[in-house]
């Protein structure tokens, strides 16, 4: 069950980590999604930036392991998904460079909101 539930937080982690990179996108057509994706992309700059790591990380390991050790071999999520979160270049050099990535993304998004909202 742990793994599964480890699984499930990874599809979640995902989920969030597409939202932070694209949500921004979405803001034309639903202004109001601004109170919820600014947090979410300052969380997300602010991770790379500062070259640490998601709270659920933590959480995805201990699941893990609870449900018996290096699960990550075999199952879907583990082989597509979790190298997508955790790629193995990832250096604090990468992870700068990922956060001026959701910047500029981020950037570009929200004058795009900003001139939809203004027509």
């Amino acid at each position: 069950m742990a793994n599964v539930l480890a699984d499930l937080l990874v599809v979640v982690h995902l989920a969030f980590v597409v939202f932070v990179v694209t949500g921004g996108f979405l803001l034309g057509r639903w202004p109001r999604l601004v109170w919820l994706h600014l947090p979410a992309a300052v969380w997300g700059a602010y991770i790379e930036f500062s070259g640490g790591i998601c709270p659920l990380t933590p959480i995805e390991n201990r699941l893990r392991i609870h449900g018996g050790g290096d699960a990550y071999s075999g199952d879907f999520v583990a082989h597509y998904l979790l190298p997508l979160l955790y790629p193995a270049q990832l250096t604090p050099g990468f992870q700068i460079w990922l956060g001026f990535g959701v910047v500029a993304v981020n950037a570009l998004a929200y004058t795009l909101a900003w001139r939809a909202w203004r027509r």
